[in-house]
């Protein structure tokens, strides 16, 4: 069934229960969001927005850009998420690519790609923005209050959810659950730029597979800004919380604690960042804290852990191309880690999840959850993941590392996610990345490992640990030796305050950590 059906049904069964709670504290009910996007259906579809229309979306999460989203899958249209702050050339490849009829963005996005003073202030804070306006789409849509630099003749959306919904919606023509819904660029290069394309299909799996594991009904508040999450909220009844969108970590307490939530969802970068917020802990309230984007470090699991006794911490493996794919609690990793085994514990591939192993180990994974494909390219039946895994003696994913990441030292092959979690785990360990630096003429690798520690001034000393006491080199090979092979120990050891990351999911940068642990020559 259709996700916007969904969420249309559950909201005419609820009308006057509260669907969404902004960041600012504004609620909307049941009734009103689904007066607002049968609104916004009806005037794109009036104005010409036809069945398969790529719609390019720039608007930030908040209730508008939701209803605006909703709006267009009503009427059948597709949402095309490409950041407009990738850079001119990306950019223009990825819209080269897409090619969208229509284009939705925020007022302050118009303005700022167009006006000459709001670029030179963007540009000085290294934001290089495409003019908006000037792009090739039939139609335009702007969130927010009219400012200079909007299209002429641009849709508003305030005016759009006010308009007219005839007939109640009642007689609404769902688009087909196999058309494609959502177009999300996650990588490539301006020569050939990527993008996932996932059907209503394949997103209603998605998060009938997220409801199965994460109980969600009528008096749970789930306090987050993702879709993925926020999606199977509004279908189970339950209120939806977002959180404002530069808010600080004592803010998004805070609001945890107001708001009364049950469920949470955070980085595990801003987790950390939460729990330094929160030295009493976390409400006793939250039932669920979930995990995701970026691999969990063993420290962050244990605080979480003690921060919300009441709540089950689990850590969500997931990808673009298939959501979700497995889902671990923070006992089993942290037990998995524990056994000395080597790996980061993934969990069992959910209901419905084909999971099996190349013959190089890369994982690859099927399952009604996984996108049609890439963009301009044939269907997929199954998705190569590029990362190596095993299969433990339950039957559950092991994450080894990735194919790209693979360090070669002589003979051997070396993988960072083999050792990565077994190093963070360690008593005086804050987080722990494994890089290699190749030498130009043996073609041969530097290992080096970078770690977080509380006393990051210390000496840990190097490959042998020799003369380094009980130096951090001297404790990797005495207390993990049945998870640290010697050829896998790090020829240096480098302490940084912390370890770079990028993106609003904040991985871990490897290209930007292997320039900071570079000797100057």
């Amino acid at each position: 069934m259709s996700l916007v059906r969904l969420v249309l049904e559950q909201a005419a069964a609820t009308p006057d229960e509260v669907a969404l709670v902004a960041g600012d504290g504004t609620a909307l009910r049941y009734g009103e969001l689904r007066r607002r996007v049968l609104a916004v259906r009806h005037g794109l579809a009036g104005a010409g927005l036809e069945p398969g229309d790529g719609v390019l979306f720039s608007v930030r999460p908040s209730p508008d850009s939701l209803v605006l989203a909703l709006g267009v899958f009503a009427a059948g249209g597709v949402v095309v998420f490409a950041d407009p702050g990738a850079g001119p050339e990306m950019f223009a490849a990825r819209m080269k690519l897409a090619r969208p009829r229509w284009a939705a963005a925020e007022s302050l996005l118009y303005a700022a790609s167009r006006l000459r003073p709001v670029r030179s202030y963007a540009r000085r804070r290294g934001l290089l923005l495409p003019d908006l306006s000037r792009l090739e789409v039939e139609r335009h849509v702007h969130a927010g209050r009219w400012l200079p630099g909007v299209p002429r003749g641009a849709l508003s959306l305030d005016a759009l959810t006010r308009g007219p919904a005839p007939g109640g919606g009642d007689d609404l023509a769902y688009p087909p659950v196999d058309a494609p819904a959502v177009v999300i660029f996650t990588s490539g290069t301006t020569s050939r730029p990527r993008a996932v394309v996932h059907t209503g299909a394949s997103l209603a799996a998605a998060l009938e597979l997220l409801r199965t594991r994460l109980p969600l009904g009528p008096g749970d508040v789930v306090h987050t800004d993702q879709l993925m999450l926020g999606l199977p909220t509004l279908i189970s009844g339950a209120l939806w919380s977002m959180p404002p969108l530069f808010g600080s970590p004592q803010t998004f307490l805070r609001h945890l604690r107001e708001r009364g939530a049950t469920h949470t969802f955070c980085v595990p970068v801003h987790l950390a960042e939460i729990l330094d917020a929160a030295p009493g802990g976390l409400p006793g309230r939250l039932r669920y804290v979930l995990l995701g984007a970026a691999p969990a470090p063993a420290g962050v699991l244990r605080r979480a852990v003690a921060a919300a006794p009441r709540a089950q911490v689990l850590s969500v493996y997931a990808m673009t191309e298939i959501l979700p794919v497995a889902i671990a609690s923070a006992a089993e990793k942290l037990a998995h880690t524990a056994s000395g085994t080597g790996g980061d514990l993934l969990g069992a591939p959910l209901p419905g999840v084909g999971a099996e192993l190349a013959g190089d180990g890369e994982l690859l994974l099927s399952g009604p959850n996984l996108c049609r494909g890439y963009l301009g390219d044939p269907p997929l039946d199954r998705l190569p993941t590029g990362d190596l895994a095993r299969f433990d003696e339950s039957g559950r994913l092991v994450l080894i590392g990735r194919k790209k990441d693979m360090l070669i030292r002589g003979k051997f092959n070396l993988y960072p996610g083999l050792y990565e979690p077994a190093i963070a785990a360690l008593d005086g360990v804050a987080d722990a990345a494994i890089v290699g630096l190749p030498d130009p003429e043996t073609g041969d690798e530097e290992v080096v490992l970078a770690v977080v520690t509380p006393d990051h001034g210390a000496d840990h000393g190097a490959r042998t640990g020799a003369g380094q006491g009980e130096g951090l080199a001297v404790r990797l090979a005495r207390e993990l030796p049945d998870v640290i092979d010697h050829d896998a120990l790090p020829d240096r050891i480098v302490v940084l305050p912390e370890l770079p990351r990028s993106g609003r999911s904040r991985k871990l940068d490897r290209a930007r950590l292997r320039e900071l642990v570079t000797l100057p020559p």
